[in-house]
């Protein structure tokens, strides 16, 4: 009998304990790994890429989802940045350029990881996650990284992001110039080193390797401090941002004899004037030509340093996963890989990013969860989305409710079912490429004297011919907006006033992605109708063009 008791009792307490073990196990959040890269298109090995050696990236691709149409808001760094953590668009939060900080603007707007942090997360940052000095580090972040882990001092004997000494002094002597002829307008962009630096140095030489320890350091240090609370580390890689810089062994990996120049030399055909800028970004740069084309030997050398640069970005997130594998924390972590926007290899004649077309504003999306769905394992969609969805899907994927100022599409569901019917059309915009800074700012007066003067006229002089009587210099620099609609089959940009936004189009431009991939023509003015049509949908708006779902 009292053995009978003994039993019973042992059972009544393994059985509570399982309950217990069960519940806790029910309620544990995952841990979310928030990956950004700077500049990159979708030019990797998992995105058909002839060229790209990203074989860590490849491989997360093989075993999560990978997004064929993901699309950014605005194809520059701060206002897209803005836009996917505050879940807002950028004109509702007002960040249309570099310099605008959106706290300024929305002081009490809920981004994702301050989002995070008040549903119990330890929320961390390494790298560019945020443009520049705006981390919002009070309100998003709740921990700094402790760079003492490190063993060794970040960012140690780097002088403008280089290594190599000629490089340090032609970026010294360049940035003092401009200083002492703009004063502070000269950290704007103005005196630059080269575009690119081979060295053959380790990975953690350059800012991109030390972030990678950076993160791997604390993440191991948040998890033996406090192991059952979860972790939201925002990840954020420079790389392939100009300048183009990596070490040796990643441009080795590359034969210069295979690297082909874009054949797309010139502007869409009817394009828009102000839809295309002078590639000023790059010519700041001291190796690169004020004016005239980028082509031969130095086209090479730049298409050569961008892969070269995503293949280290490629090896560091790669480093990442591993050490998340080592620590047993990849079983219930979240990974989510994005670029903030895409870039210009030479296509249309130019090079960088700020364009309202294609390959300036589709990006690469990754996500891999520990929980998929078997049928989403290394599967490819194809459904639009757009980076300003990410907030939301995170939220539903870590079991949070959302908050109710996003203006983005949870695509979770796709985690489920990859093919199924998605949103019709998702949007992005741009103001006046060709009369800004790649900043989208607009130009300053160092950048007039120094880089563009005569690039600048010869701008204003070509979209004066095709604007005629429409043309007016304040009117197109400061208040004209490109807004790009994307659907299944077409590209519509309209260019309109920003501030009279009942007025008519300025301009308009119509791609046809089924037979014009590249957007080499624009068909708007003979195809009517069909503009009225995309016109409609796009006046519906985001809201109008989500996806509906059934139950």
């Amino acid at each position: 009998m009292r053995k009978s008791f003994q039993f019973l009792l042992l059972l009544i307490i393994f059985s509570a304990c399982s309950s217990i073990s069960k519940k806790n196990e029910v309620e544990r959040k995952p841990n979310v790994l928030f990956i950004s890269i700077d500049d990159l298109r979708p030019e990797l090995g998992c995105y058909d890429s002839s060229i790209a050696i990203t074989p860590h990236l490849d491989e997360l691709s093989s075993q999560g989802l990978q997004f064929n149409n993901a699309y950014c808001q605005q194809a520059i760094c701060s206002p897209s940045r803005a836009s996917l953590m505050t879940g807002a668009r950028p004109e509702t939060i007002n960040v249309i350029e570099n310099y605008t900080y959106f706290r300024d603007e929305n002081p009490d707007i809920i981004t994702l990881p301050q989002h995070f942090r008040a549903n119990g997360y330890e929320t961390m940052n390494c790298g560019k996650v945020y443009h520049g000095k705006y981390k919002d580090q009070e309100k998003s972040w709740s921990k700094q990284p402790n760079k003492k882990l490190l063993g060794y001092k970040f960012g140690k004997n780097l002088i403008g992001g280089y290594v190599l000494k000629e490089n340090q002094e032609t970026f010294k002597k360049n940035k003092a110039a401009m200083i002492e002829k703009y004063g502070k307008e000269a950290k704007y962009g103005l005196g630059m080193g080269p575009a690119f630096e081979c060295a053959d140095v380790p990975d953690n030489t350059y800012i991109d390797g030390m972030n990678a320890d950076l993160a791997i350091a604390n993440i191991k240090a948040m998890v033996t401090e406090n192991p059952d609370k979860p972790f939201f580390m925002g990840l954020g890689f420079i790389s392939p941002h100009l300048n183009f810089i990596a070490p040796k062994k990643y441009w080795d990996l590359y034969d210069r004899e295979e690297i082909q120049l874009s054949t797309q030399s010139s502007a869409p055909e009817n394009g828009a004037a102000m839809g295309l800028h002078a590639s000023f970004e790059l010519r700041t740069r001291a190796n690169i030509p004020n004016k005239g084309k980028i082509d031969g030997r130095l086209a090479t050398d730049l298409i050569h340093s961008y892969l070269a640069t995503s293949s280290y970005v490629d090896a560091q997130i790669g480093k990442v996963i591993h050490a998340l594998k080592k620590e047993g924390l990849l079983e219930n972590t979240i990974i989510m890989v994005w670029s903030d926007h895409g870039y210009h290899l030479g296509e249309m004649g130019i090079w960088g990013k700020a364009t309202n077309y294609e390959i300036a504003t589709r990006v690469p999306l990754i996500v891999w969860t520990p929980d998929q769905a078997k049928q989403s394992r290394g599967v490819q969609s194809n459904a639009l989305v757009e980076l300003v969805d990410m907030f939301p899907t995170l939220c539903d994927l870590a079991g949070i409710e959302k908050p109710s100022h996003l203006e983005g599409q949870s695509f979770a569901p796709l985690l489920e079912a990859p093919n199924q019917t998605w949103k019709s059309a998702v949007f992005s915009q741009y103001p006046t490429p060709a009369l800004r800074e790649w900043a989208a700012n607009p130009l300053s007066k160092g950048m007039r004297e120094t880089y563009f003067g005569p690039l600048i006229e010869e701008v204003e002089d070509n979209i004066r011919e095709q604007m005629k009587e429409k043309w007016d210099r304040e009117l197109f620099e400061n208040d004209i907006m490109g807004y790009a609609m994307r659907n299944k089959d077409f590209r519509l940009v309209v260019w309109k006033n920003r501030k009279a936004p009942n007025e008519d189009p300025l301009f308009i431009e119509l791609y046809d992605h089924k037979n014009d991939p590249h957007e080499t023509k624009n068909i708007a003015s003979t195809s009517p109708e069909l503009v009225a049509k995309l016109m409609a949908q796009m006046e519906l708006g985001w809201k109008g063009n989500q996806a509906v779902l059934t139950q």
